[in-house]
């Protein structure tokens, strides 16, 4: 039996010894009611109550002497020995304990056997076998705390993974739907400023909509927009059309390979990094060209962004794998592009040097 097994079983290992001591301190002086042990079972009372307050070890070792006093005048003290057992378990360090329990066991049977003159198998393995089933309660007691304290670790350990997961998923949303937005329509909006106003206000207007739209399906968790009864390759155009609409870049967008159906968690993965990328060539790379391909083999599926730009601040030696300039958005783009694909067992690869940067995702496709 378990603390999850009996909730009272926590109060009794913590108050029950010291009640029963009391009790089974009276019992003595009521069947042998000479002095000596009225004084020594008063006495005896006393240390168990102050112990119960206080739980001090001093009080604890001054209730053995005084039951080896008790003991020494009468029989009926030997059945004082199970609470005490409890006792020594309960307030001292587990190996000092459990010789301690041993060593009070074995006074028990020397005391019964001093009084009766004799000693049986019955009054030998009474206080023994009582000492072991008081190790044993305990032990599994505390056994069982231990391991609803890791249960408890555990679970809390998992609810903040589960949050810090969530918040990931949360930060990569925004940055590839309405931060990329946000971002077009304040280009859109800068080069209104500067000229051909009605053109720009009309694009500006037309990726508002679109991140309206994107906002509302993030909050309802479903899929873009641009998947919602087309196809990949069909979302990838739209969204490199999208991109040349809002800047002044050349995006060239292919497919090769035969089509393979996809998960939507793959489509939605790929079409989360193309948008990603096409941003930050946007914002950040100063390109005239960029050039999107889409690739279906065997037993994967590739997506390719290469630009022509600055490349990325930071980069190490041989282009590959930049380390991005602290707070570029490049950066965190790129991290976020490479969690959505490390989550369905692929990888990301990004070169990058003063020429322009390649990124380059695969995905394995699931076997039907």
């Amino acid at each position: 039996m378990t603390s999850e097994d009996s909730p009272a079983l926590p109060r009794l290992l913590t108050a029950g010894p010291d009640l029963l001591a009391a009790a089974l301190v009276v019992l003595p002086a009521l069947n042998d009611p000479r002095p000596a042990v009225l004084v020594v079972g008063a006495a005896l009372l006393v240390c168990v109550v102050a112990g119960f307050l206080k739980r001090r070890r001093s009080l604890l070792a001054a209730v053995g002497v005084l039951w080896v006093t008790l003991l020494a005048f009468t029989p009926g003290a030997v059945w004082f020995a199970f609470p005490f057992y409890f006792l020594l378990l309960r307030d001292l360090p587990r190996r000092t304990a459990v010789a301690a329990v041993a060593a009070t066991g074995l006074v028990a049977v020397a005391g019964f056997g001093w009084h009766q003159h004799v000693l049986t198998v019955g009054t030998v393995l009474g206080p023994l076998l009582g000492a072991a089933v008081a190790v044993a309660t305990v032990v599994v007691h505390r056994e069982s705390q231990r391991r609803a304290e890791l249960t408890e670790e555990l679970a809390a350990a998992e609810r903040a993974a589960g949050v810090l997961a969530e918040r990931e998923r949360l930060a990569r949303e925004v940055h590839d739907t309405l931060a990329q937005g946000l971002s077009s329509i304040h280009l859109l909006l800068s080069a209104a400023l500067r000229g051909d106003t009605e053109r720009h206000v009309r694009a500006a207007r037309a990726a508002t909509a679109d991140a309206l739209a994107e906002a509302r399906r993030f909050v309802k968790d479903q899929n873009p927009p641009a998947l919602d009864g087309g196809s990949l390759p069909s979302a990838l155009h739209l969204a490199c059309a999208s991109t040349a609409a809002t800047a002044d870049l050349a995006v060239h967008c292919r497919v090769t390979g035969d089509e393979v159906a996809l998960p939507t968690t793959h489509q939605v993965a790929l079409l989360r990094i193309a948008q990603s990328a096409l941003g930050n060539v946007v914002s950040h790379a100063g390109a005239t060209e960029v050039r999107l391909t889409l690739s279906y083999q065997d037993t994967d599926v590739t997506l390719d962004i290469v630009d022509n730009g600055r490349g990325i601040t930071g980069a190490g030696a041989g282009g590959t794998d930049p380390d991005p300039a602290p707070g570029q958005d490049r950066g965190y783009g790129i991290a976020a592009m490479r969690a959505r694909a490390r989550a369905l067992a692929g990888d990301l690869v990004v070169e990058s040097d003063g020429r322009g940067t390649a990124i380059a995702v695969t995905l394995p496709v699931p076997v039907a």
